[in-house]
């Protein structure tokens, strides 16, 4: 059984060993450990808090595309609109157009059928004044052969003159 108990110097020498062993860890290999560990741990610490930063950013810069997508969208509506009204506008100032410019062809027209009436119409009269005179002298021809006749409408003549005077 000597094999399983130790014997008393050796754990003294085990106890000295590991309290040197302990001394210098602590002393020089502790500091440098807990520093890394903490450096690590803020490292850690930094990763996260840039994460959920970026996340916030991510997700404003999301709700901020997003206002961005729907003033866009607003904007559209509104520039449809007012390409609606314009154009809406533009037919009606058209059809005014047109309108005031057929009157304006239909009153041309108007005074133009009107002049060419009084046009015919003179013509007309003038026409119907000179078939009027030649068969008047046709007639009066014929009938001033005869000198009593003549004679007749001379004194006729005269009678009215005379009655006008």
């Amino acid at each position: 059984m000597e094999l399983f108990t130790p014997d008393f110097g050796l754990i003294f020498w085990m106890f000295v060993a590991f309290a040197v062993l302990f001394f210098v860890l602590w002393k020089w290999a502790w500091p440098v450990i807990l520093k890394t560990v903490d450096s690590r741990a803020d490292l850690i610490d930094k990763g996260v808090e840039y994460a959920q930063s970026a996340k916030e950013q991510l997700d404003h810069a999301r709700e901020s595309a997003q206002d961005v997508i729907n003033d866009a969208r607003r904007q559209q509506a509104d520039m449809l609109r007012e390409a609606d009204k314009l154009k809406t506008q533009i037919i009606e100032q058209a059809r005014s157009a047109a309108q005031v410019e057929a009157q304006k062809v239909m009153d041309s027209a108007k005074m133009q059928i009107e002049q060419q009436q009084k046009e015919a119409q003179l013509q007309f009269r003038n026409q119907v004044s000179e078939f009027a005179l030649e068969i008047a002298s046709k007639v009066v021809k014929n009938e001033m052969q005869d000198s009593k006749a003549q004679t007749q409408l001379v004194n006729t003549l005269l009678d009215e003159i005379e009655s006008k005077n």
